[in-house]
């Protein structure tokens, strides 16, 4: 539970239907099976101490008693476990039958929730057994008093932001669900407990609400659906039990599957992103009543962690991301070249993946205005660190995309500025690096002037984090087409367009995806070949990338993010490697921020933006601390 994991289930218990005895000792082993497995958290169905579908059964004097007693039984049996659980089971008040859940921790019973909306349509007939509660009222079970209403928060003492509400099925369907108050009186964990009979098309129906409302809610949410053993006199049950986390389904069970479903929820992170939303506003509702339980912390075990978060790793989701940012791209640079009323852009194209993905953005763009694409100006300025790779990759792409092509080589220029600023063409220090940046972005501006047109800047979102970019020089444009899309995002980007323009243009943009990331700014080797990588220098984009993501959008503590790494690279890199390259990501970060500060224009494209306007504000002067 260190840094807000917690590891939860949803578990279906194959029940008889009418038989405690037999349904209760199915919930005792599914709960053991839980909490030896590390769940902190375990949801059972609706009814399960007696089945949903019992009919008339629910009237007869012995129902209720004979589900406390399994209650009682199921409480005492798991008292030593450190797992809270939901049972759900009716409830008897004032000559009244409830539709609750139980909440248990220890050997108590914490409360009891009751259903909120009780259905009376199509095959559902609830109204017929039981009353709804509009207060929080106090019953007496095992001698002690439990607090039974509908607006209980179940808050863990050892861990601030795990605070617990649940809803009962049918309340997750109605306009204003329970969850929504719950939700904005504190709760990060929603519990449903449901008997939700199956119908063709109400899994796709199903999914839609619960990611839904966890995204809107910031929450995650537990589902735990009635399956085998339920009467099918009227209706199939199929289980279709779900763990999601703001929108994003972390795991489900198939239909007809009984059993357990894990997963690993975030709480802190829930806690840092409802506290970056400030429409996300806490309400205080004098009758929520908080219940506290005790729960020991343990470390959970982070099985897997996905180490490229910009980069889906399924195939037909990284092509629809991939696609979709290429998309946004392009309707950003769209407005800005309507707005202006120009025909003509300028990219400076190296070979290189930045210049590539600018490039595609245009061509795409020029094609939606019907523009003709010799209107953009692809110019190569070959220097010192030139490859004959890059530059041949530069001048083809142009050739292949149908582009106007200039070549014109800075080296006579930048030794020029060397002679007139007193500089040595041997010593390659960073003036021997930047002074080509700047003698790039000179002539690339002095084209735009003379041609009526703008510069399409080609930096990208993690080069903006890392701060590596020359200031004044590629760092500066007058429209940055890849302001938010990261290195990782731009290679599948890449890599997708390739794929569906193929022929010789595929093989020329795989062999750019497939080049080395290098600003060549140094003389190549004796092979021809670069001698500037970046990644040797600064390690891997991946691991920056994956530290940008979780850095920025969750705003994760140093500490967490390390761990999270040394799983999601576990095998691919050492632990001090590891450490090494995000104390790297950490310094340039805190140290390049002027550069962001004056950064172009550019449309936020991706999920991240460092936009000192308004997406990233921080001030340039602010102090790296561990």
């Amino acid at each position: 539970m260190r840094d807000g994991f917690i590891k939860v289930a949803a578990a279906t218990p194959e029940i008889k239907v009418n038989s405690t005895k037999t349904n209760s000792e199915n919930i005792i082993s599914q709960i053991k099976e839980a909490a030896e497995n590390g769940a902190k958290i375990v949801v059972f169905p609706e009814f399960c101490i007696t089945g949903y579908t019992c009919g008339d059964l629910m009237l007869q004097s012995s129902f209720s008693k004979r589900a406390n007693d399994a209650l009682l039984e199921i409480v005492r049996q798991t008292r030593n476990l450190d797992i809270l659980f939901a049972v759900g089971l009716p409830v008897e008040y004032c000559d009244k039958l409830y539709n609750a859940a139980a909440i248990c921790k220890s050997g108590k019973v914490l409360g009891f929730v009751t259903k909120s909306n009780l259905p009376g349509y199509s095959e559902f007939n609830e109204a017929r057994y039981f009353a709804t509660l509009n207060k929080t009222v106090t019953v007496k079970f095992d001698g002690y008093d439990v607090p039974m209403g509908t607006k209980l928060i179940f808050c863990a003492k050892q861990i601030e932001n795990m605070r617990i509400c649940c809803e009962i099925c049918e309340d997750m369907w109605v306009p204003e669900p329970p969850s929504f108050n719950h939700a904005l009186n504190g709760a990060t964990i929603i519990l449903n407990l449901s008997a939700s009979s199956e119908t063709l098309g109400k899994r796709e129906a199903r999914k839609l609400v619960i990611a839904a409302s966890s995204a809107s809610l910031l929450s995650a949410y537990i589902y735990a659906n009635a399956g085998e053993g339920e009467s099918t006199t009227d209706m199939v049950f199929a289980g279709n039990n779900m763990i999601y986390q703001c929108g994003r389904c972390l795991n489900e069970t198939p239909l007809f599957e009984t059993g357990i479903i894990y997963s690993v929820i975030d709480v802190n992170k829930l806690s840092q992103l409802r506290k970056q939303r400030t429409t996300f506003e806490i309400k205080t509702d004098d009758e929520y009543k908080k219940i506290y339980f005790n729960i020991t912390p343990s470390e959970t075990k982070l099985e897997r962690i996905t180490p490229t978060p910009f980069v889906p790793e399924d195939e037909a989701k990284r092509k629809q991301r991939a696609e979709r940012s290429f998309a946004m791209q392009c309707a950003g640079l769209r407005k800005r070249v309507k707005h202006i009323g120009i025909k003509t852009v300028i990219i400076g194209v190296s070979g290189g993946l930045d210049s590539t993905l600018a490039l595609l953005v245009a061509a795409k763009t020029f094609d939606g205005l019907g523009l003709d694409r010799k209107g953009i100006i692809a110019v190569s300025m070959p220097c010192f660190g030139t490859t004959d790779r890059t530059h041949g990759n530069a001048r083809r792409l142009a050739e292949l995309l149908g582009v106007s092509f200039r070549e014109i080589s800075i080296a006579k220029s930048v030794t020029q500025h060397f002679e007139d600023i007193g500089a040595s063409l041997d010593d390659h220090d960073v003036t021997y690096e930047n002074a080509q940046a700047r003698e790039r972005t000179q002539v690339l501006m002095d084209i735009a002037n003379k041609t009526g047109g703008i510069v399409i800047g080609t930096g990208d979102l993690s080069e903006l984090a890392l701060g590596f970019a020359t200031y004044n020089g590629d760092q500066m444009s007058m429209y940055g087409v890849n302001a938010s899309v990261p290195k990782t995002l731009m290679r599948a980007v890449v890599r997708t367009l390739a794929e569906s323009y193929g022929g010789e243009l595929e093989s020329v943009l795989i062999d750019i995806v497939d080049t080395p990331v290098s600003p060549e700014l140094l003389p190549p080797d004796a092979e021809g070949r670069t001698s500037q990588k970046t990644e040797d220098i600064i390690g891997p984009y991946e691991v920056h990338d994956f530290v940008l993501y979780n850095f920025v959008k969750f705003g994760f503590e140093r500490r967490k993010i390390e761990r999270m790494a040394k799983i999601a690279f576990k095998g691919l890199y050492d632990e001090i490697q590891l450490e090494k390259w995000i104390e790297i990501f950490y310094k340039r970060f805190f140290a390049n921020q002027f550069k962001r500060s004056a950064m172009p224009d550019g449309a936020m494209a991706g999920s991240i933006s460092l936009s000192a306007r308004g997406a990233w504000q921080m001030p340039s002067d602010a102090v790296f601390e561990e």
